[in-house]
């Protein structure tokens, strides 16, 4: 629900394009519609409180009456409460609650899953902050605050589900060394979501061999289905995509190689 978004540049802006994009997306497969209002692209401002709100709660609302299950991407504790009372049963807050002092405790009251991810600033600060010693072991030591602070808010066991952020200060190999020891990140005993879908450091891997052009957003779902089943083979509870079928039909061939393998 952004005009800005780095993988549609707003084809959905509209609530009627989005509520009925939503209901394509669960007809193919997705379990949960993730709706925002804010695009963390970097270099991307914040829009306004009432802005967000705005664009989010009536597509929340249409698609939580349609039966869809709804998490609201938001790093604000407002657009949360409302959403949830739209009937959202998920915040995806990628600050990981550093944005709004009241979003834990928000949750927590709420009594909805919480999503807390990696972050280290919004996304105009984000590109300058990628420095790390032993970037799996850092955002490890990272989240473990985030962790203890969600838990002492009062969000409940199983509730809590962490993401590592990839692509948020971060750069290629940071993401692809995340990827490789996603088993460290189960040290908290929470499930794991991972959102690779369409980011940069895809396209940078599909770059053409002449230019050196990084691939288009539109151009890395089939390489966004690759790292959605290297994740599931490692027991990550949810993959964030922009198009399900490619994720679903790849995800169908690795559930019967495994179911085979045993």
């Amino acid at each position: 629900m952004t005009p800005d978004s780095f993988s549609d540049g707003g084809s959905w802006f509209e609530p009627a394009k989005a509520v009925a994009r939503g209901l394509d997306l669960i007809a193919e497969g997705a379990d949960i519609l993730d709706v925002g209002g804010e695009s963390t692209r970097p270099g991307a401002e914040r829009p306004p409180l009432q802005e967000e709100l705005r664009r989010v709660i009536p597509v929340v609302r249409d698609l939580c009456a349609a039966g869809a299950t709804v998490s609201v991407d938001t790093m604000r504790a407002e657009v949360a409460e409302q959403a949830v009372a739209a009937g959202a049963r998920i915040i995806n807050d990628v600050s990981g609650g550093l944005a709004d002092d009241a979003m834990l405790r928000l949750a927590a009251d709420a009594d909805v899953a919480y999503i807390c991810m990696h972050w280290r600033g919004h996304s105009t600060v984000m590109e300058q902050r990628t420095h790390y010693g032993d970037v799996v072991a850092d955002v490890v030591a990272e989240l473990r605050p985030r962790v203890e602070a969600a838990r002492a808010a009062g969000i409940s066991e199983g509730r809590l589900i962490l993401d590592p952020g990839l692509g948020f200060a971060k750069d290629a190999e940071h993401n692809w060394a995340l990827l490789n020891h996603l088993e460290e990140l189960y040290e908290f005993g929470c499930p794991l979501l991972v959102a690779a879908s369409r980011k940069r450091f895809l396209g940078l891997l599909l770059a053409d061999p002449v230019s050196g052009e990084p691939r288009a957003p539109e151009g890395r779902d089939v390489a966004t289905a690759a790292v959605s089943v290297f994740a599931y083979l490692r027991g990550v509870w949810c993959v964030r995509v922009h198009d399900v079928r490619p994720t679903m039909d790849a995800l169908a061939v690795a559930a019967r190689m495994t179911d085979h393998a045993r």
